[in-house]
């Protein structure tokens, strides 16, 4: 950390250079795509425009960020690495930085729990959560005879016009001749850790041996299980309804006027909304126990990332409802 941080509630610096993504306003665009790995990131980054040259910032606590246009129209390309916590920090650090609405699209990697290859594509319409508890003795489960080692949530959705937006952009995407399969309409389980919550067997006792079984039929139309997705869909709910009932001052006292905000407009103001959607890449069979292969990776990211580019500039976003071009990364001069 080189700059000094205020309040503690929710540090940044002067310029309000958020504490672990490391951007501020003007850094970051409304239209977002989030990923695990830095690597899909620059896959994804290598289709944006020439002009403006992409700003690429990479932060001391491993977020990276690359901001330019895809056709003309802002975007930006988060890395954020694995689970809940940094989703978490990348969804409420990024609401802080912008004036406007947010639509984000995940990327990412998962497993597959039905019987399809490795490779498919699956567009998840809800998310639900799997947590490991505490509580339970693991050590000797037959003291716990009022708890379950596992606790497995309602379904989270996504933005249902959103997430006819990503499947649509994805089938037009798909290389001519290409036999992957793109599945939507399914539901994601988001698991707390990649072990013990995806009832993978390692050498603690996680009493998790029937854990698949029990997500399978907890939930209709559960096909993949990651760490991610489930929260920002969660978080994207909450603010967009939040808009509904509160009619609160942003974060900080304020209004909070950035660098680059015009003075009758603030950063995460009310009345904003957070629109939310996902594609995910079956890496791992949970059927078969196959993997993906490393060119099948190299391929599908590269196909797959143009998709959801192509997803984001069809959702629209009025100029009433963007962060000004002025001042930031992506003006063109």
């Amino acid at each position: 950390m080189k700059d000094t941080l205020t309040d503690a509630n929710f540090p940044r610096t002067a310029d309000l250079r958020v504490y672990h993504l490391g951007l501020c306003p003007g850094e970051v665009a409304n239209r977002l795509i989030t990923v695990g790995s830095p690597s899909r990131a620059v896959t994804i980054a290598s289709h944006l425009d020439v002009t403006p040259k992409p700003f690429q910032l990479s932060s001391e606590r491993g977020f990276l960020t690359i901001t330019g246009r895809y056709k003309g129209v802002p975007v930006s390309i988060c890395s954020i690495g694995m689970g809940t916590p940094n989703m978490d920090f990348f969804v409420r650090e990024v609401r802080e930085c912008l004036i406007g609405d947010m639509l984000i699209i995940r990327l990412g990697s998962c497993d597959g729990l039905i019987d399809v290859p490795v490779g498919t594509v699956v567009v998840p319409k809800a998310c639900i959560a799997v947590t490991r508890n505490v509580d339970y003795d693991f050590i000797n489960p037959s003291a716990s005879s009022n708890e379950k080692p596992y606790w497995i949530s309602k379904p989270v959705l996504a933005d249902p016009t959103f997430h006819d937006a990503v499947e649509s952009a994805l089938n037009d995407s798909k290389p001519e001749g290409s036999t992957t399969k793109i599945l939507s309409g399914i539901v994601n389980a988001s698991a707390d850790s990649f072990y013990a919550s995806q009832g993978r067997q390692t050498s603690f006792t996680d009493c998790n041996q029937t854990l698949i079984q029990q997500i399978i039929e907890s939930t209709e139309d559960v096909a993949t299980l990651e760490m991610e997705t489930h929260h920002m869909y969660h978080l994207a709910a909450c603010w967009s309804a939040r808009r509904l009932t509160v009619n609160s001052a942003p974060l900080a006292t304020g209004p909070v006027i950035g660098e680059h905000a015009p003075a009758q407009k603030a950063l995460a103001a009310p009345g904003t909304v957070i629109r939310a959607a996902a594609a995910q890449i079956i890496f791992a069979s949970r059927t078969s126990q196959d993997f993906i292969t490393p060119a099948q990776v190299q391929e599908t990211e590269k196909w797959t990332g143009k998709g959801v580019l192509e997803a984001l500039i069809r959702m629209e976003l009025g100029d009433d409802h963007t962060h000004p071009a002025e001042g930031s990364v992506w003006e063109t001069k």
